[in-house]
């Protein structure tokens, strides 16, 4: 089976259940400090979920493009990827736990879909909480047991691996049943150990029936579901593959490294992995809308560490200097998804443009980063001391991106040795803090939809248009983050603002907001929403059926919501500070404050 198959397949099942297939979202999220990528297919419904209407109905599925960090170190296994497609299905206060399950067992297993081994299938389900009193979901068990699963097949797990997202964490929450597939050598055991890694994990669908707020959780009245099935490794296990490497959607990528480095993928396993999912991932950011390049910071840091990753690696398995390696490879996904995600040949010259300059960048960071270690090796010998200390090693690791094994042998051809211990122990309490920062990046959490992130998104309306009637009509939105305390917004134009302009920006907004205008939704077709003037990227992030928010005669836009019901709720706004975001894009911050 092919991804394009599986993906048809999976669309085509639910549609034929009356739900209806949404577009795959952009990598970026819209509104959602939380994080940094779209790293689940439910994000970007957060607001439907809580309870806004959706213009194409209750029942919705996609495929979706997502990417998680928060296990990066895992890249290289048999299962793990950064960026990868999620396949998902949703009811919004519709149909519950049995049709959801009775669902994923008939397209698991019915031979005109993926026709799976019941045998080969395994569950967890939520063994509940005693202390917010929520009950064992013995309710999904049974309905698992009833569609074929065998009890000895199930299992009952906490709060860790069968709730979802965590138990103290804020906004909608539930039980999840988690599925699992054997990919082991022998036929599955009779009896089922979550604890055996043989058993994959390729579907789970999450039951949000509660709420919890501040140590308090409640149930809701409209339930919801959210399933997520992996397309890579779904597509692993239909086709017996031993890891999600040996499919189609990298086979032609690990040929290619082959044959430029000359060297075996069976004898350098783990560096090839590792680039193709990083050369991927990159090649996806830079396909974006937003224009994301390579920084230090946010999205452009994680970007630029992959591609640099791709680079070193790329160095250790030989393949020559002269090559572009990742705008290689780009070419080669490009190639391969142009016809799933269109905006990666759209944005093809801009991204094999980045890559080449990165590219270039690290190639002068390394070649300082060689100076910094002659600079070391000269002190050593002129003290006749003959070990490199750690911190050395580290700083020539993290800040010119030399992977140990390089810097190793370095001092080898110096006759020097390396504080391996001293660099292990820095190299550990830096993965440390990363993974803070990327958990709190990458949680994946549901976004802040309380009173004042809803006060600023409406104001983010009234902004763009104040914007484009000062500054000209070549103004559109190119990204924004809102918090509870500001609005962040980033807008094509290609000059700083003056003082004036300014001020005539919030003289402009403010004067709506004095208006006490009515914030009116309506739905619409796409088609009727580009004849009333609606303003919008029209590209595949929009489904058949929009929303519509009108603002008097001020503000007409596409939107998902939530938003205010008057202009009068909003406050004074006020544009704090301003700054330049990338080539050709400003970034504007700004705030609400009271009367």
């Amino acid at each position: 089976m092919t991804n394009k198959e599986l993906r048809d397949k999976f669309i085509e099942f639910f549609e034929s259940k009356k739900h209806v297939n949404i577009p795959s979202f952009s990598l970026i999220p819209e509104n959602d400090p939380t994080c940094l990528f779209i790293s689940a297919g439910m994000q970007p419904l957060i607001p439907y979920l809580a309870g806004e209407k959706h213009p194409e109905g209750n029942r919705l599925c996609n495929f979706q493009k997502c990417i998680r960090t928060n296990d990066i170190d895992e890249v290289g296994d048999d299962t793990h990827l950064t960026f990868f497609e999620m396949l998902g299905n949703w009811s919004l206060g519709d149909y519950f736990k049995e049709d959801s399950i009775k669902w994923s067992y008939e397209f698991l297993t019915s031979e005109k879909y993926l026709n799976l081994d019941k045998n080969y299938l395994a569950v967890t389900c939520y063994k509940g909480n005693k202390k917010y009193n929520i009950p064992k979901d013995t309710e999904s068990y049974d309905l698992w047991v009833k569609n074929g699963i065998s009890p000895k097949k199930m299992a009952f797990l906490g709060d860790d691996d069968n709730w979802w997202p965590k138990i103290d964490m804020n906004g909608l929450c539930g039980p999840d049943t988690e599925i699992f597939y054997w990919t082991g050598d022998s036929t599955p055991p009779l009896e089922f150990d979550p604890e055996d890694d043989n058993w994959v994990e390729i579907w789970n669908n999450v039951f949000m029936q509660y709420k919890f707020d501040n140590g308090k959780i409640s149930e809701l009245e409209n339930k919801n579901v959210d399933t997520g099935m992996g397309l890579e490794r779904v597509l692993c296990v239909v086709n017996n593959y031993n890891n999600i490497y040996e499919s189609e959607l990298f086979k032609d990528v690990i040929l290619e490294l082959e044959k430029l480095s000359g060297k075996l993928y069976k004898n350098f396993i783990s560096q090839m992995r590792i680039i193709a999912d990083h050369a991927r991932t990159a090649t996806f950011i830079l396909s974006e809308k937003n224009k994301i390049t390579p920084s230090n910071s946010d999205k452009g840091y994680i970007l630029r560490r992959l591609i640099r990753k791709v680079v070193r690696l790329a160095k250790e398995i030989g393949i020559p200097e002269n090559i572009s390696i990742t705008s290689n490879l780009a070419e080669i996904y490009i190639k391969k998804f142009k016809n799933i995600y269109p905006e990666l040949l759209e944005n093809k010259d801009f991204i094999i443009s980045e890559l080449k300059k990165e590219e270039d960048k690290f190639e002068l960071t390394l070649d300082n980063g060689i100076k910094e270690f002659n600079k070391a090796v000269k002190i050593l010998k002129n003290n006749n001391k003959k070990i490199i200390p750690g911190d050395v090693v580290f700083r020539l690791y993290d800040t010119y991106g030399f992977p140990f094994e390089l810097t190793k042998n370095m001092a080898k051809i110096e006759n020097l040795n390396i504080s391996e211990e001293d660099f292990c122990n820095r190299f550990k309490k830096h993965q440390e803090v990363s993974k803070k920062g990327s958990d709190k990046k990458f949680k994946g959490g549901l976004a802040d939809n309380n009173y004042e992130t809803v006060k600023l998104h409406t104001t983010a309306h009234l902004l763009i248009e104040a914007l484009r009637r000062v500054l000209g009509d070549h103004v559109f939105q190119r990204g924004a983050n809102i918090t509870q305390e500001r609005l962040r917004f980033d807008f094509s134009h290609p000059n700083k603002l003056t003082e004036e302009e300014i001020e005539k920006i919030e003289n402009l907004v403010n004067k709506k907001i004095k208006e006490k205008i009515p914030v009116i939704c309506k739905e619409m077709c796409l088609d009727d929403a580009k004849k009333c003037g609606a303003m919008g990227i029209f590209d595949n992030k929009y489904g058949n059926n929009v929303k519509v928010y009108q603002i008097g005669d001020f503000s007409n836009e596409i939107c998902g919501g939530p938003h205010v019901e008057n202009t009068s709720e909003l406050g004074v706004f006020k544009i704090k500070k301003q700054e330049s975001s990338s080539a050709g894009v400003r970034r504007i911050k700004a705030v609400l404050l009271k009367e």
